[in-house]
């Protein structure tokens, strides 16, 4: 049996509509507003009306008096907030207010003195939070409405433009509100409202809304969906693959690809390719037909996982299947197959492109060039350059850097040349250091040290900073045109722009000095350098082959201390160059250790 207990703001106001509900009235006084406390037991006679009291989760909205209690103010609302108990239970379950709005309309009479001071005192302790904190925690977040529209369709519209406009707590009172009358909101309605929580991390209220729809059977393949994204955001991508699999074997194998899609994209941020090919697979032999999201997605996936064949293989089945390519995915594979070395499988969509009157993007195009230029493909690589310039798209510096990288590699170094000049003519074009760096490689195979100095100069003045690679590459134009002095200023202007040498710029300034007869500028730089072995070798190989024996013997027993082991090479070379009785003494000592070997 539940007892029904409510406080009326007007105790006349509802009188009239409970009349036959047997109230027992008590005044009590709450802030400024007099309450009228009354109790009741449902009967058969006034349960029908008490189906009219519909749950509404709002905080209660008593009706405001003036400071004298006897008179309220004119065009005041009266509410109602009501709270029912089973028997022998000590917990209440909260309800809401009526408004009177919503209740039938009859006629009361005038406000008279209707309140009691021997009354005004509450028997019952009460006790008001102080800070709006403690308000909040007392609210009961299972609240619902008192709802006077029983239509469902009405109240399912409701919930979807409350989901829709991201007024997520009322929404979910009006769903709790319907299905605690036994109402059932539409799919559209349920898939909102989860899609609303989801959005604000309610986690836990979009499970209760999905399981509601399972059992009514009503989840359709987007519910699915919503309620994979809510387990892999809070339980991770694990969860969301166990309940797919339970799911799965409970509905029979029939979700749609809206399912796969989003399970697909939730692996996919966790690079989880093992898990997406057993997807891909499921959904084949399950005979769910990919759209054009979902291989757009597997070819993605693939792609940033690495799994370029798998990747392939998702395309040409789309090809296969009919299914739309977008040029998204188009560009994905260029890119990938470019990357990977698999020139012929980009141009081969790159052409597909063409056919199908797309646009292939500049980024396509640049590692479409590049990969061709790479695998020496040169006249490919100008075709696809000049089908670049015909479909309107700007050359950037990726593309010339991979037009002089195709002739680098091509070795036709002053065809190189000639291009960046060229490039270097046309004010339009913006270069970077990799292009300057690809150029100062065709400078320094040539020997070409003063173009070198003029294109490193130039660059400064650009105001680019000379990575240390490019300092290298001028030195090393400078060590194959012997010109040793200025290879030496070269790295003077590099430690002045403080740029740190590393283990290439030592060894090509130890070769020019050794060209160079520049024996204390070499002993400088084995002293500024870090002790390592192939500069030590580099120095003492040098040494020997120029007749520089003491020197030589001096760097070797300085390297002997420092802990590192010459190459073959180097030991031979200073045993050629010992004096003849040391040779003597060495080859004797050699010998017993032979022997004593044996």
């Amino acid at each position: 049996m539940l007892t029904w207990k409510a406080y009326v703001a007007h105790p006349l106001s509802y009188m009239s509509y409970l009349d036959d509900m047997t109230p027992s009235l008590t005044p009590i006084q709450q802030n400024d507003a007099v309450l009228h406390h009354f109790s009741f037991t449902p009967t058969q006679q006034n349960e029908p009306k008490l189906q009219h009291l519909l749950l509404i989760g709002s905080p209660t909205r008593g009706t405001r008096f003036d400071k004298s209690p006897t008179l309220a103010k004119d065009n005041t609302v009266p509410s109602v907030e009501f709270r029912f108990c089973e028997d022998r239970e000590d917990g209440c379950i909260q309800g809401g207010e009526i408004d009177a709005t919503f209740m039938p309309q009859k006629e009361f009479p005038p406000w008279g003195e209707v309140v009691d001071e021997e009354h005004l005192q509450d028997s019952r302790p009460t006790e008001t939070p102080s800070t709006p904190s403690e308000r909040m925690s007392l609210v009961n977040e299972h609240e619902v409405h008192l709802l006077e529209e029983v239509d469902q369709n009405v109240l399912s519209n409701r919930i979807l433009v409350l989901s829709r406009t991201n007024k997520m707590r009322s929404a979910l009172e009006y769903f709790r509100s319907m299905e605690l009358l036994g109402l059932c909101p539409d799919i559209h309605a349920c898939n909102s409202l989860m899609s609303c929580l989801l959005r604000n991390g309610r986690f836990d209220d979009c499970s209760e809304v999905f399981n509601f729809t399972r059992r009514r059977k009503m989840a359709s393949g987007h519910t699915y969906s919503l309620m994979l994204k809510a387990l892999a955001n809070s339980q991770g991508c694990d969860s969301a693959l166990k309940f797919f699999r339970e799911s799965e074997s409970d509905i029979g194998k029939d979700f749609d690809a809206v399912v796969y899609n989003t399970l697909i994209s939730i692996c996919g941020k966790d690079h989880r390719w093992i898990e997406i090919e057993q997807i891909w697979r499921s959904m084949k032999v399950n005979g769910c037909a990919g759209t054009q999201v979902t291989y757009r997605l597997l070819v993605s996936s693939f792609v940033q996982c690495g799994e370029i064949e798998l990747a392939l293989d998702a395309y040409h089945e789309m090809v296969q299947n009919g299914v739309e390519v977008c040029s998204d995915t188009m560009h994905t594979i260029i890119s990938a197959c470019a990357k990977e070395g698999k020139w012929d499988a980009a141009l081969s969509v790159f052409q597909k492109m063409l056919m199908e009157e797309l646009t292939p993007n500049v980024v396509a195009c640049n590692a479409l060039i590049n990969s061709l230029g790479k695998a020496g493909e040169l006249k490919l690589a100008f075709q696809v350059y000049d089908v670049m310039r015909s479909l309107g798209h700007k050359p950037d510096a990726y593309t010339f850097n991979a037009l002089l990288s195709a002739l680098g590699k091509a070795n036709r170094h002053h065809d190189a040349l000639q291009l960046f000049e060229k490039i270097e003519g046309n004010q339009m074009f913006q270069l970077n250091v990799h292009v300057y760096n690809t150029v100062l490689v065709s400078c320094s195979k040539l020997g070409l040290w003063d173009r070198a100095l003029q294109i490193l100069w130039q660059m400064e003045a650009s105001g680019l900073s000379a990575l240390t690679v490019s300092y290298n590459l001028v030195i090393r134009a400078c060590e194959l045109a012997r010109k040793p002095k200025i290879a030496l200023q070269v790295y003077e202007h590099m430690v002045h722009q403080k740029c740190k040498p590393d283990l290439f710029t030592y060894l090509s300034l130890i070769r020019c000095c050794i060209w160079g007869d520049l024996w204390e500028e070499l002993e400088e730089i084995l002293n500024m350098a870090t002790p390592n072995v192939s500069l030590y070798n580099a120095a003492v190989q040098g040494m020997c082959l120029r007749g520089k024996i003491n020197l030589a013997n001096k760097v070797y027993t300085k390297m002997r201390e420092s802990g590192l082991q010459p190459n073959g090479k180097t030991r031979a070379l200073m045993l050629q160059n010992l004096p003849k009785g040391s040779q003597q003494i060495r080859r004797k000592k050699n010998y017993r250790r032979v022997k004593v070997y044996r």
